[in-house]
């Protein structure tokens, strides 16, 4: 800025006063001489220099103005200029620090131990405050389809709370190719709906009085047809030919059931409880429509009963259905899930009652069976008399971790001082989430999607004191 001010300077001092009184003179005299071509000559260029001497005042004096202002961009008024963030070099984002967390009641654990090696991540969660609350998540909401573990925690409804850790869930249709991708293998409640039935595999959950609790859950679920025989249904998955299969809206957005056998459309019948499909409830449906294409959009507030070819070509009763008839179900499960508002499925039970339980499976080359024994990356849900834990272990990376088998996340969990333990989905799909941060090393490189999982929110006052009022009118 010196520079440019003495140029401006130097430029101006050549039109003092008197320096400019001897050019106009000087003008004068060239001017009344005549017209001959020298003398012509001689005032252009005269004039010239005095036109180049006054612009380039003007210039050099514009550019000290302008230089001053450079790069700003005034507010418009009343407001201020906004501060752009230094961009962060990636990799430059701070973990959290083993033990430390910025949420009261939630503990974050990194338990590193060299010799094996094994690199652990766990959430110790206080379940005696009220604000913290576990919850189970859904790929983008519904049944078909998968996405990452950092998906799903921000697609949390804002009216749940603020997401604070999570874990992946349970085992599922992988199959990309697969009409049901995504399907989880066993038994969820999400907020109190239930999205999926219980199968051959354990489960862990919360009572209606907050005790976690874990085992293996028998459905009942039937449906009574109008002559009174009744047939067993699954929810929300593949139809079997000879099988039949209640689809809600949480499946998505059809039933993506092959062309063969019949679908009825259902609607509420009476004043009983319909939709969101809850545990242990009794429904009265009427018949709206009968769809022999099948795929039946599932839209507004109805369910669709889909049966099978073979079965409707033995079972007369099902055959007589018509429209208006009036169907009855019943989701009735093995221990009692009435008022249950979190359940997830997994594998094995690792501990119960404070041991570790026996794992019954096959020796055989089966994956599913022979993978108990190997070491592969684990996830876990465990639970004692005041905390809840959420357990991550990498695997498959000799430098990092190589994982544990079932019998060593059984006694890890022991060591934790769990009381109740449930293996989760493992693999490629474990993975570990805390305040906004993937904090595991997912042994592909990347998050995988996956079907479900288990967040953990922290709800504000408000919405404590609201659940609290509902709890008080029996809601």
């Amino acid at each position: 800025m010196t520079a440019v001010n003495s140029s401006a300077a130097r430029a101006a001092s050549r039109l003092r006063p008197g320096r400019l009184a001897k050019v106009r003179s000087a003008a004068g005299r060239w001017a009344g001489l005549g017209r001959s071509g020298r003398r012509r000559r001689h005032w252009r260029a005269l004039t010239g220099r005095w036109i180049r001497t006054f612009l380039g005042a003007w210039l050099a004096v514009g550019l000290a103005v302008g230089l001053t202002s450079c790069g700003r961009r005034d507010a418009p008024s009343g407001q201020t200029q906004p501060q752009r963030p230094k961009p962060r070099p990636p990799g430059a984002a701070s973990k959290p620090a083993s033990g430390a967390s910025p949420t009261p009641g939630v503990v974050y654990l990194k338990d590193v131990v060299t010799n094996v090696p094994w690199c652990i991540q766990v959430a110790k969660i206080d379940r005696t405050r009220p604000d913290l609350e576990l919850h189970t998540m859904l790929a983008w909401g519904r049944i078909a389809g998968l996405a990452t573990l950092s998906d799903q925690v921000a697609l949390v409804p804002p009216e749940w709370g603020r997401p604070v850790v999570a874990l992946n869930g349970d085992f599922y249709v992988v199959d990309p190719k697969h009409p049901y991708v995504g399907d989880p293998r066993g038994l969820q409640i999400m907020d109190g709906e239930l999205v999926s039935g219980p199968t051959d595999q354990d489960s862990f959950w919360l009572d209606p009085a907050g005790r976690a609790q874990v085992g293996h859950v028998q459905a009942r679920f039937e449906v009574r047809w109008p002559d009174g025989t009744t047939s067993p249904f699954g929810l929300n998955e593949e139809r079997p030919p000879a099988g039949v299969v209640l689809y809600t809206p949480r499946m998505g957005v059809s039933t993506r059931t092959p062309a063969a056998g019949l679908e009825f459309v259902l609607e509420p019948a009476g004043t009983g409880p319909w939709l969101p499909l809850q545990a242990g409830q009794q429904y009265t449906a009427r018949v709206r429509e009968l769809r022999r294409s099948c795929d039946t959009p599932l839209v507004g507030d109805v369910m669709v009963l889909s049966v099978g070819p073979q079965l409707l070509a033995t079972n007369r009763a099902v055959a007589a259905v018509q429209v208006g008839s009036i169907l009855r179900l019943s989701t009735a499960t093995e221990p009692d899930l009435r008022g249950v508002r979190v359940a997830i499925s997994g594998g094995s039970v690792l501990l119960r009652d404070g041991h570790r339980a026996p794992l019954e499976v096959p020796h055989t080359l089966d994956y599913r069976f022979r993978s108990v024994f190997e070491r592969h990356p684990r996830s876990a849900v465990g639970a004692n008399g005041q905390f809840i834990f959420l357990v991550q272990v990498d695997g498959r990376q000799p430098r990092l971790s190589m994982g544990m088998t079932l019998k060593e996340l059984a006694e890890y969990m022991l060591k934790l001082g769990c009381k109740l333990a449930l293996n989760l989905d493992g693999g490629a799909s474990s993975t570990f989430w805390l305040e906004g941060q993937v904090l595991n090393s997912p042994c592909h490189g990347r998050e995988r999607e996956i079907a479900n999982g288990l967040v953990v929110v922290q709800k504000s006052l408000a919405q404590v004191q609201s659940d609290a009022d509902r709890r008080r009118r029996g809601g």
